[in-house]
């Protein structure tokens, strides 16, 4: 059973965080988009009806009241996200990328706008491309444990709002809108590019010294 998530215990809601995005993560959703001619325009179309869709999404879960809204602060989390999983998918899917679409790549998509330092244990730039590094289990539990310490921080203030339902619903809904966006302006920058997997580099040029 999760951990119940109360006012002040950063601590459990970083672990709580942590665990949810990457149980999250264990399956890439499917795409059942293809590739087209104008790739940005189309995800440019997606990311605007995903945005509404975590927006309202975001403000129905922040309605309820007082303690009863803390309940459902990881709730809304994982709603947000899957929606924003679902975008990165699509959006890799338009560009031709989905074979190779990769937990790395999800997470750096979902979370580089919020913390980009612990992005760079994943996906790192090599001249005109990206190069994304296969990581081991440990490395991918310490680069969410990062993410959540940073969600965490935002759930924070996002549960004291909780005790203003309707305004606070506003200011949930908006910022998931916002959060949103963020994502798909970091998907259509990362798939618009030439993307290396570390594996791929490895069977090009032999075993790394």
């Amino acid at each position: 059973m999760g951990r119940k998530v109360v006012p002040g215990n950063e601590e459990a809601q970083t672990s709580e965080i942590a665990e949810a995005i990457f149980g999250l993560l264990g399956q890439i959703p499917d795409s059942t988009l293809v590739p087209v001619g104008n790739p940005e325009e189309e995800a440019r179309r997606l990311a605007n009806a995903a945005s509404t869709r975590a927006s309202l999404t975001a403000g129905a879960l922040a309605l309820p009241p007082g303690p009863i809204g803390w309940l459902t602060l990881i709730p809304e989390l994982i709603a947000v996200w899957r929606i924003q999983a679902q975008l990165v998918a699509d959006v890799a899917s338009l560009y031709g990328k989905t074979s190779t679409l990769t937990q790395e790549q999800m997470i750096y998509c979902l979370f580089r706008h919020a913390a980009a330092q612990a992005m760079r244990d994943i996906v790192v730039r090599v001249g005109g491309r990206v190069l994304v590094k296969r990581s081991s289990l440990r490395v991918l539990k310490r680069v969410l444990a990062r993410v959540g310490v940073k969600v965490a921080q935002r759930t924070i203030g996002k549960g004291v709002a909780r005790w203003l339902p309707a305004v606070g619903a506003l200011g949930v809904g908006a910022y998931a809108y916002y959060d949103t966006a963020q994502v798909a302006k970091t998907a259509i920058e990362f798939f618009s590019q030439d993307i290396l997997v570390e594996s791929d580099v490895v069977g090009s040029h032999g075993s790394p010294a």
